[in-house]
């Protein structure tokens, strides 16, 4: 039994550096062109240098998404573009269309090419097909069961991997193949600049079909008929590992660091231990615990198990969590922690300490100082340094979580 890979979101460097201090075994983020999220933070090449770097010095890999359907017009300047990605030694690009594979295979012959999600595998003979014409790992569409995906582990060649996702949002089209954002909003979701417009408020009528009704459940509110929940399938863990699958992949390019820390953090430690003990592995309630503070919508487990459930209500996320700093540095005579400010927060405040290793914790904040060393009672919404007194011992880059309770 092999420990599937750990693969996650690095929307910008940041995110990327956070997703392995945290454990990620592998992260995939957008380059300067060519990938399905046109307004993330997308890597220039100095960036996307400087973060292959940082992930291979802790023997972690980088994953470069090429995923759009390009037009005719977007392959000039792809060959040059995938020579600059082999250059930069990143270890994989992902893409769903034929002409950027075969282009691949051409100018970047030894450049490992992984199937995107986008290319809609839902059966073993699909996955098998593109393992054939070069690549070699398959990003399955969300919409397979588990039953499903074990069948295809159990059909395709040995050598080819399989990646599932396991966290983060779902689309209401197949694994993103919609066109409802081009049609009322001009922006493409096939080419990294979706809309959303599955998570808007609809009101349906039908003026001159007579006796058709479609249910909508509807309170003052509005309704949200297209709405998806969140995937989460922190309690399924042994299920993933069994099924034989290589890498677990989460969602969220567009989230927050902090986001990215919870997730891979909670994932990391339930895979860690199942592995250590299989037999006597007990889910914790911790992990779903972190997962319930981020940013989310209400979670299911979507294909694996069944049909997912829409949410009819509302279309906002669940946030019950914010971010309020991370530390730069701390002085252990002093116990002076020097904070970067990313919310509001206030003297007297109880916050939460995140870091990769070991359990959350509870500091109360205490004597806050701006740059200059006068005390403030609370920080602006403006981004600023500060500091604060802790009789814990901070960390650098520990994240600073507060409820908005």
């Amino acid at each position: 039994m092999k420990k599937p890979e750990l693969l996650a979101p690095a929307g910008n460097l940041e995110k990327l550096k956070t997703a392995v201090d945290f454990g990620a075994d592998a992260v995939y983020l957008g380059g300067s062109k060519l990938n399905l999220r046109a307004f993330a933070d997308n890597f220039t090449d100095d960036e996307l240098y400087e973060g292959v770097k940082y992930a291979h010095d802790r023997s972690r890999k980088v994953f470069v998404t090429v995923n759009v359907f390009p037009r005719n017009s977007d392959f000039k300047g792809l060959e040059e573009y995938l020579k600059t990605l082999y250059e930069l030694s990143v270890d994989a690009i992902l893409v769903s269309d034929p002409g950027i594979l075969v282009t691949a295979k051409q100018v970047v012959p030894n450049l490992t090419i992984h199937l995107s999600t986008q290319a809609n595998s839902v059966n073993w003979k699909a996955a098998q097909f593109w393992h054939e014409q070069g690549a070699k790992r398959i990003v399955l569409a969300r919409e397979l069961s588990m039953k499903e995906i074990e069948e295809t582990r159990t059909n395709v060649s040995k050598d080819c991997e399989l990646e599932v996702f396991v966290h983060g949002s779902m689309c209401i089209s197949y694994s993103g193949r919609c066109l409802l954002s081009n049609y009322m909003t001009g922006r493409d979701s096939n080419r990294g600049q979706c809309a959303q417009p599955c998570r808007y408020k609809y009101y349906l009528m039908e003026e001159k079909r007579k006796n058709e009704y479609f249910p909508v459940f509807e309170d003052e509110k509005g309704t949200y008929i297209m709405n998806s929940k969140d995937l989460c399938m922190i309690e399924h863990i042994p299920e993933l590992v069994n099924s034989g699958v290589n890498s677990l992949k989460i969602e969220g390019r567009m989230k927050s660091s902090y986001y990215v820390a919870a997730v891979v953090k909670s994932y990391r430690q339930a895979l860690d231990a199942y592995f250590e003990n299989p037999e006597g592995y007990k889910f914790q309630q911790k992990w779903l615990d972190n997962l319930m503070k981020v940013s989310h919508r209400a979670y299911h487990t979507g294909f694996y198990f069944g049909q997912p459930n829409q949410v009819y209500e509302t279309s906002s996320y669940i946030r019950d969590y914010d971010i309020v700093g991370k530390v730069k540095n701390y002085d252990g005579n002093s116990h002076i922690a020097t904070i970067e400010q990313r919310n509001k927060i206030f003297e007297g405040d109880k916050v939460e300490i995140l870091r990769p290793e070991g359990d959350n914790f509870e500091i109360c904040v205490k004597d806050i100082r701006n740059d200059v060393g006068e005390r403030i009672d609370s920080t602006p919404n403006a981004q600023m340094i500060y500091t604060i007194v802790s009789e814990v011992k901070l960390k650098k880059d520990d994240l600073i979580i507060k409820s908005k309770r």
